[in-house]
């Protein structure tokens, strides 16, 4: 490369457009931090990525709100008698509802179909109900049964804490309006 006639001695000039740049050293301490932080980010992408070690960031806070989640559901399963405000409590909490979720699969799909959209059973994601609105009418529907329309009552078999995991599902369903649900039965819901 020529040396620019204003130029000092043994430094290069690039000229663009009128405009003259020196050709100079980039400040050690800068080089130094530039090539730490290649070699932190190499080790980083081994250790997470390559080896699959440590949790990421994400991956650790999420498990931090899985296990809040799960203690909360577990304190408001064990709560005394099931109100309406504990049960859309529970329906609103990520652990319950999964809970309820395993138990419905397991459960209650065969009648009510995958999702609730309601095969023999009723569409429950829908927001017409067959007895009653309230979340206490859901869950005394699940505990109790309802014979005289061929639902079974779950509460000896499951358990107090399992029958509220499931109406907190349920409950979670409602409005939902899944594709291809059955047709409405029973009242519209004032919620």
């Amino acid at each position: 490369m020529k040396e620019h006639p204003d130029a000092p001695p043994g430094q290069n000039v690039h000229e663009y457009d009128g405009i003259l740049e020196y050709d100079n050293m980039l400040p050690r301490w800068w080089l130094t931090t530039f090539f730490l932080c290649i070699s932190f980010a190499g080790g980083y992408w081994i250790y997470y990525h390559t080896f699959d070690k440590g949790l990421l960031p994400s991956e650790e806070y999420a498990e931090v709100v899985a296990e809040r989640d799960a203690k909360a559901a577990a304190e408001m399963l064990a709560a005394g008698e099931a109100t309406d405000e504990l049960l859309l409590a529970l329906s609103k909490n990520q652990a319950s509802i999964n809970q309820g979720k395993e138990l419905f699969v397991t459960n209650c799909v065969t009648c009510h179909a995958e999702g609730g959209k309601g095969a023999t059973g009723p569409n429950l994601t829908d927001n017409f109900v067959l007895h009653g609105a309230k979340p206490t009418d859901t869950y005394n529907t699940i505990k109790n049964g309802f014979l005289a329309k061929q639902m079974p009552a779950w509460g000896k078999q499951l358990g107090e804490g399992k029958v509220r995991a499931a109406t907190a599902y349920v409950l979670s369903l409602r409005g939902s309006n899944v594709a291809g649900g059955k047709e409405p039965q029973g009242e519209a819901a004032s919620q």
